[in-house]
């Protein structure tokens, strides 16, 4: 793996650490998700317990989403690609993951939150999924945020795109710890300290499990059949590319529900 420009990585005292530095708001653009991408990639067969994900000191947001810029129709393919195969990595090498969120996280920030076994968040920390204002839906979200939030609560949530805060993210599951900012890592050293205590290919064995359970096994399929519907119908509409080219353009869109 070559030095990464957009994140920190570290494996020490079995756990890895996915650092997002990629200040302002670590949006993740295309070559920043390969780099998360590549750095799961090396857990696969080292001994680790759980994989943090975490955002820089200086950074405003644990993430704001996906770069509206790579929508556009030439580079929507790799965007999405590149997005959804952290996910399907995540399945793959099936390693417990941990989201310290201190701030927003909202778009792919919270579709990763919702794909994280164990969320420790700030009591500043906030969560949405706004896609629909741009025209567009979150394929991640409409799998996972239901089996987390409950159908009616998703559906409202992906529907709506309003934020919630991380009190509510509590009630509702999302997340499992709400903290002050100055306990988010003395609460995640805690939580780690109990998973060192563990084998981590049991932890493996049993991550495994707990996604089958879960019908983690269909989100390849699912995904695929999200994609392709991503791809080939609603990235064709009028709305979605007028969301997009509005938000390029600063202005309010105008919807022709087409």
């Amino acid at each position: 793996m070559s030095e990464p420009k957009h994140i920190k990585f570290q494996i020490e005292d079995r756990v890895a650490r996915i650092t997002f530095a990629r200040p302002p708001l670590n949006v993740f653009n295309i070559a920043m998700m390969r780099e998360v991408s590549a750095a799961i990639d090396q857990c696969a067969h080292r001994d680790v317990v759980a994989i943090v994900f975490d955002a820089a000191a200086g950074t405003r947001a644990f993430s704001a989403g996906v770069a509206v810029e790579e929508h556009l129709p030439e580079t929507v393919f790799q965007m999405l690609d590149s997005f959804h195969n952290i996910f399907r990595l995540l399945t793959q090498i099936s390693k417990p993951a941990i989201a310290v969120v201190d701030g927003p996280a909202l778009g792919g920030g919270c579709e990763l939150v919702a794909g994280c076994d164990i969320v420790i968040a700030s009591d500043r920390a906030r969560f949405g999924q706004p896609e629909i204002k741009l025209g567009v839906f979150p394929p991640v979200a409409a799998i996972l945020l239901a089996r987390i939030v409950g159908e009616k609560k998703a559906r409202e949530m992906i529907l709506l795109g309003e934020m919630i805060d991380a009190n509510e993210a509590l009630r509702l599951g999302l997340v499992n710890y709400v903290v002050p900012s100055s306990e988010l890592e003395p609460k995640t050293n805690s939580v780690l300290a109990k998973l060192r205590e563990n084998s981590s290919s049991s932890l493996s064995m049993t991550h495994a499990a707990l996604e089958l359970g879960a019908g983690g096994g269909d989100l390849d399929s699912a995904l695929e059949k999200l994609e392709n519907f991503y791809l080939n119908e609603l990235m064709k509409t009028e709305d979605a590319q007028e969301g997009v080219r509005a938000f390029m353009e600063k202005r309010k869109p105008v919807w022709r529900n087409r």
